[in-house]
């Protein structure tokens, strides 16, 4: 009998700590923030590709400074501009602020995305964003770093026959190239100004 009764108790216990999980604002980051992590997210990493100059550049080049890094294709009828707008917009809310940032668009599609394409993409939004390419391997090598799926698809409607389905995140890289964040190209313009600025 004892022994039902302290089992109800701790039944009871545990139905409680779960609703309050539920219910209560920040209940289970107050219940959990005691507990060791599993560590960092295994995100970023290095890079060997040529920006929308022709200029040859790593992720070492980026040091010193925050990067927000997107992977896409310049034929993206919509996904990838929405998620570049939101960045660039994002970094005209911040002002001054912004100026210890750097946009990276990263192609997954280097067969049509050539550094003069680049160039004449990025420029529709905003300066600074760099707009990065290079071999099939160097760019396959970028996004296996990034975590980033992406495929070649055939679509009747391109005109090169083919189109990409691509991972659509943007990744926060703090300025030693260390991932702090993530954002899906839906996230709200000041939304993603307001964590920005908290980073900064």
């Amino acid at each position: 009998m004892k022994w039902r009764i302290a089992a109800l108790v701790m039944l009871s216990f545990l139905l409680g700590g779960l609703v309050a999980m539920a219910v209560l604002p920040g209940g289970r980051d107050r219940l959990f923030s005691g507990l060791p992590t599993a560590g960092k997210a295994l995100v970023g990493g290095p890079f060997s590709l040529v920006d929308h100059t022709g200029r040859k550049v790593t992720d070492k080049d980026f040091r010193g400074r925050y990067m927000l890094v997107y992977f896409g294709f310049t034929y993206c009828p919509d996904v990838c501009p929405s998620g570049l707008q939101v960045i660039a917009a994002a970094l005209q809310k911040l002002g001054p602020k912004a100026d210890r940032i750097t946009p990276i668009f990263i192609t997954v599609d280097p067969e049509r995305d050539t550094p003069a394409q680049l160039a004449e993409y990025v420029k529709s939004f905003d300066s600074r964003l760099i707009g990065l390419t290079g071999t099939p391997q160097e760019v396959d090598a970028a996004a296996k770093a990034y975590r980033v799926y992406y495929k070649k698809v055939q679509d009747e409607k391109s005109t090169a026959g083919y189109t990409f389905d691509h991972t659509s995140i943007i990744y926060l890289m703090d300025p030693s190239g260390t991932y702090v964040a993530h954002f899906s190209h839906t996230t709200s313009v000041d939304t993603l100004a307001e964590r920005l600025a908290k980073v900064l």
